[in-house]
């Protein structure tokens, strides 16, 4: 039998299978493509998604991936390109960021900077790596047809016959079968009614090779969106040459070169290399992510409008919190309640970010460009002003560090309460040693390559870090863990800054690097912690 079936090998589900493999568990991925994506997606890997890939290993690979290392991850808005600049957010190269990294402080939060490369280019270093992997076991052009569950099975049938797996995860997306299997709904918002990215939408595949000349060299962006009175465009460059990604709903699929060029002014050169349809504003979530052996991820549990690209980074924080928790259960060390964790802890996660980019987009409601825009008379100039102030102030959308880092699963029963969370943001993360929480990052050497950060030494289980200079022995911890069968790694972080940001002498991170417990004493009873945030009680109050 299968332990695990993942359906669906876009980004969330290639990340799931690298995540079971490295905690030793095999798995087959079924994918009814011959491939993986072979259109442009999402475009951005933010910093928590970018933390899951340095813990796979792989995101020196993805960082060398998209612009080139020196190009500017800028966003700029012209009246047409070549025309009136009515706006710039200035954005660092990856070359910058990797030099902020080097010289960054011991205690920074962002060791992995958000990084811009399509889902195109991304979706195949995974899938090389998961070729590689001897625990993943890939089945392309294999259509799922059905998924039944029993007590202690589930049986996946596809055109090719059937498999049998202990659990299934549905990584399909909108339109898959697990997420109907177990009777799964969408609940929330659907689509805006605006005149820039309202309604129904386009994303077009396009080589445009004169854009770069029409903005000029001091104008290189990584977004180069075209706004005036009638319609909007954002060409979002692939590889800092030729290659773009539009997003509009100023045109059908038909319109699109004739709506490049006119957004260009000019008679350029546009081949169109594939479109699709997209909502924008859409904000949904399922009303259920797991059934007993069956669990949803990505897509198919939470649908994004695209704006923040919080989407796919949601989806493979997913599989980080599924994959570990998986592990233990097939392992044998996780208790009944922690599958059913899974929903508790993520659901109201998706809730969140569907929210926060619904609003985002909901933002460029407000733009309302006049037929002034272009003159070049006093009433232009004051109509520029006043667009380019708007945008100016969009940069929230693209300074999202609170959502990207700072989800919480507070309430979660794998979680030891203990003191107020700090105050949910979207630009601000505020580091925090309250269980619930991401562990508070920091560096623990000098350098700042591999095995220089905190999280390059958790371990693969549950870490307990002993803080500060006298921190509290740890075999109260260490034998209840034995007893339990639970892998369990003691660190000492002797820094004082670092024990400061936790907030007590003992931390205890779960294997997804969220805090389960912490405390200036092992507690009284290590052993009812252990099962608390293993799942074997269902509720922690008396483990604090």
């Amino acid at each position: 039998m299968i332990p695990v079936v993942i359906v669906g090998a876009g980004p969330v589900g290639l990340v799931l299978a690298l995540y079971l493999d490295h905690y030793g568990i095999p798995c087959t991925l079924v994918n009814d493509e011959s491939t993986v994506c072979a259109v442009p997606r999402g475009n951005t890997h933010n910093a928590r998604t970018m933390e899951h890939y340095r813990r796979l290993g792989l995101a020196e690979e993805v960082r060398a991936l998209g612009l080139p290392a020196d190009h500017p991850t800028d966003v700029a808005y012209f009246t047409r390109y070549g025309g009136h600049e009515l706006a710039r957010l200035p954005m660092p190269s990856t070359a910058q960021k990797r030099a902020a990294v080097r010289t960054a402080a011991a205690t920074d939060q962002v060791p992995e900077p958000l990084h811009r490369a399509n889902q195109l280019y991304v979706e195949r270093v995974l899938l090389d790596r998961a070729k590689a992997r001897p625990r993943v076991t890939l089945r392309f052009d294999c259509r799922v047809t059905a998924v039944r569950q029993d007590a202690d099975s589930v049986t996946i049938s596809t055109e090719q016959g059937d498999l049998r797996s202990r659990y299934v995860v549905g990584c399909d997306g909108a339109r898959g079968v697990v997420r109907a299997a177990i009777g799964a709904e969408y609940r929330g918002e659907g689509g805006v009614d605006q005149p820039v990215l309202g309604g129904r939408a386009i994303a077009a595949h396009l080589r445009v090779p004169a854009l770069r000349h029409r903005v000029g060299r001091a104008g290189r962006a990584w977004a180069y969106w075209a706004i005036t009175e009638g319609f909007a465009t954002n060409l979002i460059s692939l590889d800092g040459a030729d290659e773009y990604v539009l997003l509009t709903s100023s045109a059908d699929a038909g319109g699109v070169p004739a709506l490049v060029r006119r957004a260009a002014g000019a008679d350029i050169e546009v081949d169109v290399l594939g479109h699709r349809r997209w909502t924008p504003g859409v904000a949904l979530v399922a009303d259920r992510f797991a059934d007993r052996r069956v669990l949803l991820a990505g897509d198919a549990a939470h649908l994004f409008t695209p704006t923040g690209g919080f989407g796919m980074n949601t989806g493979v924080d997913d599989a980080a919190n599924l994959a570990w928790k998986l592990a233990a259960a097939l392992t044998g060390w996780g208790g009944p309640a922690l599958l059913d964790s899974y929903e508790r802890e993520r659901r109201p996660v998706a809730l969140r970010n569907t929210a926060a980019a619904r609003e985002l987009n909901r933002g460029l409601a407000g733009l309302a460009p006049s037929a002034e825009l272009e003159s070049d008379s006093p009433e232009g100039r004051r109509e520029r002003a006043r667009v380019g102030a708007l945008l100016a102030a969009r940069g929230e959308q693209f300074a999202s560090i609170g959502v990207q880092l700072g989800a919480r699963y507070d309430g979660s029963p794998l979680v030891c309460a203990d003191g107020d969370p700090p105050a949910d943001s979207l630009v601000d993360y505020t580091p925090s040693g309250v269980p619930g929480g991401r562990a508070p990052h920091a560096w623990c050497t000098a350098g700042r390559g591999p095995g220089d950060s905190l999280f390059d030494r958790l371990g693969d289980g549950f870490t307990l870090l002993r803080l500060g200079d006298r921190p509290p022995e740890a075999g109260a911890f260490t034998a209840a863990a034995r007893a339990a069968g639970v892998p369990l790694t003691v660190l000492a972080v002797p820094n004082p800054d670092v024990r400061d940001l936790y907030g007590r002498d003992l931390a205890l991170v779960r294997p997804d690097h969220h805090i389960a417990w912490r405390g200036d004493r092992a507690p009284d009873d290590a052993r009812a912690v252990i099962a608390a945030v293993t799942g074997h009680q269902g509720r922690t109050g008396d483990a604090r």
